[in-house]
């Protein structure tokens, strides 16, 4: 494993501290007005999802982990545990719903999704970037209505709230932004 010093530590990178795998969410860089500069960076565990802080000066060195990814294919979801598909393999993998945390209702039948593996241990599940929703309950297009702001709520159908253009109406096919879970064009 490549060791990194302290100030090169960037959101995104998984660390291996204190004997757990870490994801740097956010990093700030700090010089007080007396002594040394240092890394203030929020740590999440990749196992758990516990949340810590900690500083890391520049002399600090870091483990840096590379997480394999694979592509893996959705299939059906079983007792609370989501099985996906290796694409090239075609083994099976479960893995707990809640991987996915509040994008789990994006999961589709069918659906790509790269999974995060370190050794032979899963540890994270990203969604493509983009899905495609149908709205079922939304308020009516009113003509004449085209202030640039204004938004209105929708429901779509895998039961997710978010906020439409006036022009968007009910049965109609939407992007949402999985990493915002914001409405982001027609479909």
């Amino acid at each position: 494993m490549p060791k990194i010093n302290g100030n090169e530590i960037r959101p995104g990178n998984v660390l291996e501290h204190n004997g757990g795998l870490w994801a740097a969410v956010k990093v700030d860089h700090v010089k007080p007005g007396k002594g040394g500069a240092f890394a203030q960076v929020e740590l999440r565990n990749l196992r758990n999802g516990s949340k810590l802080n900690e500083r890391f000066r520049s002399a600090d060195k870091v483990e840096r982990v590379r997480l394999e990814q694979k592509d893996q294919q959705f299939l059906y979801e079983t007792d609370g545990q989501l099985v996906f598909m290796d694409m090239e393999t075609f083994e099976q993998i479960e893995l707990p719903a809640d991987i996915l945390g509040e994008r789990r209702p994006f999961l589709q039948d069918g659906m790509t999704v790269v999974i995060e593996y370190y050794e032979s241990e899963a540890l994270n599940a990203t969604l493509p970037q983009k899905v495609t929703c149908k709205i079922v309950e939304t308020e009516p297009v009113v003509k004449g209505q085209t202030a640039a702001n204004s938004f209105k709520p929708a429901l779509l159908d895998n039961g997710v709230r978010v906020m439409v253009p006036p022009f968007v109406g009910q049965d109609e096919d939407i992007v949402v932004n999985t990493e915002t879970m914001e409405y982001a064009e027609r479909a």
